[in-house]
């Protein structure tokens, strides 16, 4: 859970960014900002539209995107994932690594020295500049595992027997 502290701070960093870039601070986007800068679950823009949308009736899809740009270009969200599919927000700015469910899609910060100090590859250069770099870990995440397990049977037959038992 991310504190109010935290929320507060990336609130307020982001009232500081937009007067800065003389870029006007709406309720909406306001609210758009603080559900990217609440969440753990690096939102993409149909679910923080979803969201946002139970206390903004008038917003519409359209704006959350353009605000979630807008953010990205101020610097006050990363993004993961492709760029032309579907995108996730992290207001997290701090050096920072991701588990990604495989089946679900949850999506977990964590921190790791080690992973902070990989040593990149010269052969990366070949391919443009390195603006950053983070680790994605992707796994089955314990509620996968854990229903999976459950719609196991027990004692499950071998696929011969049950082949047998259905003709």
């Amino acid at each position: 859970m991310i504190s109010n502290t935290e929320i507060q701070a990336r609130l307020e960093k982001f009232q500081a960014a937009a007067r800065a870039a003389g870029v006007k601070l709406t309720h909406q986007r306001l609210e758009i900002f603080r559900e990217v800068a609440a969440s753990l679950e690096h939102p993409d823009a149909e679910a923080v539209f979803r969201t946002v949308k139970t206390r903004l009736p008038t917003v519409s899809l359209d704006t959350v995107y353009r605000t979630l740009w807008l953010l990205h270009d101020l610097g006050l969200v990363a993004t993961l994932g492709p760029r032309r599919g579907s995108v996730r927000f992290d207001a997290n700015l701090e050096p920072h690594h991701h588990y990604v469910c495989v089946r679900c899609g949850l999506t977990r910060d964590f921190t790791s020295d080690r992973f902070d100090a990989l040593d990149i590859p010269d052969s990366v250069s070949s391919f443009g500049s390195i603006v950053v770099a983070h680790v994605e870990v992707r796994g089955v995440c314990r509620d996968c595992a854990a229903n999976s397990a459950a719609a196991e049977p027990a004692d499950p037959s071998p696929p011969e027997q049950e082949a047998r038992r259905e003709t």
